[in-house]
């Protein structure tokens, strides 16, 4: 697999724009993850947010997504975000997204 980014030294993207589903296999599989149909609909749910926001989507915002995607509660809703994301939401679902790394965020 050749792909073509520009990264920060953390291994985010620089520019969202490159982001493809080729590049989001590399970054997970650089992270441990492997991405199942369980991924794809957090990762598309970040990256639609960006383009209709301009900014990243808050934490609180996923897991109100999986809350009613999934007909969870909000502490089962981050449970499992947690469970797909181990590292976190910005260290994993963020980068695997294709987004900039957030600069006033903790990792959690």
């Amino acid at each position: 697999m050749t792909v073509q980014i520009t990264r920060d030294a953390e291994g985010y993207l620089v520019d969202p724009e490159e982001w493809n589903t080729e590049v989001a296999g590399l970054l997970a599989q650089e992270e441990g993850i492997e991405l199942t149909d369980a991924y794809w609909p957090i990762i598309d749910f970040i990256r639609e947010y960006y383009a209709e926001h301009s900014v990243i989507p808050d934490i609180r915002h996923v897991v109100d997504f999986l809350v009613r995607q999934k007909q969870l509660g909000k502490k089962e809703a981050k449970k499992y975000l947690f469970e797909l994301f181990p590292y976190g939401y910005v260290k994993q679902a963020c980068k695997i997204a294709g987004m900039r790394r957030p600069r006033a965020w903790s990792t959690g």
